[in-house]
C-alpha cells in the first residue's frame, strides 16, 4: 500500500470489459501497492493486455471502477488521463518505436512532449536511460539499425524517460531468444530496485514470470482465478492452473489433433 494515504496505487472494482459477445473481463477486482512487482498471467486472449490498457486508460470499463493513486480514472476525460499517464512507463510487445526518428529522438520524445526542459537537460537524460538499459552511445542508430532485443531496450528507455511510478510491461520478452529474454527479465528488476517503481508484467512465459514477480496473478475466461506468491503458484493443484504454468495440453486440445 502507499504508505502515506493507505490505498494502492492501482485498483479494480468489479471491473467488466466485452467486446462485441466476447466477454474479455469479467468482474476483476485486484490491488496492486505502490512499488510491488506483479505478473499478470494467463492463455492468449484471457484480457491480459485488455487489463494492462485500462490502467492508463486507453480502455474503459463497461461495468466497474478504476482506480490510480486515490482517484478514480474511468471517468476522467483526456486532458485529466494525460497527467495519469505521464506517471506511467508502458513498454508495448513489439515496442513501437518510431522507425523515422533516431533511438535519441525516440527517447527524447515524451520529455520533449510533456516538459520544458531544455535541449541539452534532454540530451543527458537520454544518455542516462540508455545508460540505464546497457546501450550507452547509440543515440545516434536508427531503429532499422538494432537488433530485436536492442529495440527492446531502447522502447524500455524511452519508457523510463519521464521517470514514471509505474511500468506496465506487455509480453517484453515475446520474439526473443531465452539469452536475450533474460536480459529483459533481469533490466525489469534493475529497473525496480533503482528506481522503486511499481512493475506489472504481462507475460506468458513462466521462467520469466517467477523471475521478476513478487506476486503472480492468473486471468481465466475473464476472471482472476489465482493471486499468489511465485513459489505458492507451482504448488497450486488446479488444473487450469498446473497445465499452463508447466506448459501441457489438455486431452481435449490434444484430441483435436487426431
Amino acid at each position: 500500500m502507499n504508505e502515506s494515504t493507505g490505498h494502492p496505487l492501482v485498483e479494480f472494482r468489479d471491473v467488466h470489459k466485452r467486446f462485441g459477445s466476447l466477454v474479455v473481463l469479467d468482474g476483476i477486482n485486484l490491488k496492486i501497492a505502490s512499488g510491488e512487482s506483479i505478473v499478470i498471467i494467463g492463455a492468449s486472449g484471457s484480457g491480459k493486455s485488455v487489463l494492462l490498457k485500462h490502467i492508463v486508460g486507453l480502455l474503459k470499463p463497461d461495468e466497474g471502477e478504476v482506480w490510480f493513486d486515490g482517484q478514480r480514472i474511468d471517468t476522467m476525460g483526456e486532458r485529466q488521463l494525460m497527467e495519469i499517464r505521464k506517471q506511467c512507463g508502458f513498454l508495448f510487445q513489439m515496442g513501437a518505436l518510431f522507425d523515422s526518428l533516431t533511438v535519441g529522438e525516440n527517447i527524447g520524445f515524451p520529455i520533449q512532449e510533456h516538459t520544458h526542459k531544455s535541449a541539452a537537460e534532454v540530451r543527458r537524460i537520454v544518455a542516462q536511460r540508455l545508460a540505464m538499459v546497457g546501450l550507452p552511445g547509440i543515440e545516434g542508430k536508427m531503429p532499422a539499425e538494432l537488433s530485436g532485443g536492442q529495440r527492446k531496450r531502447v522502447a524500455l528507455a524511452r519508457a523510463i524517460a519521464l521517470e514514471p511510478r509505474i511500468i506496465l510491461y506487455d509480453e517484453p520478452t515475446t520474439g526473443l531468444d531465452p539469452i536475450r529474454a533474460d536480459v529483459i527479465n533481469e533490466l525489469i528488476l534493475k529497473l525496480h530496485r533503482e528506481l522503486h517503481t511499481t512493475s506489472v508484467t504481462v507475460t506468458h512465459d513462466m521462467n520469466s514470470a517467477f523471475k521478476v514477480a513478487q506476486r503472480i496473478v492468473m486471468l481465466h475466461e475473464g476472471k482472476l482465478i489465482v493471486d499468489a506468491a511465485p513459489h505458492e503458484i507451482q504448488n497450486i493443484q488446479d488444473p487450469i492452473v498446473r497445465r499452463f504454468v508447466l506448459g501441457e495440453a489438455d486431452e481435449r486440445e490434444l484430441a483435436a489433433l487426431q
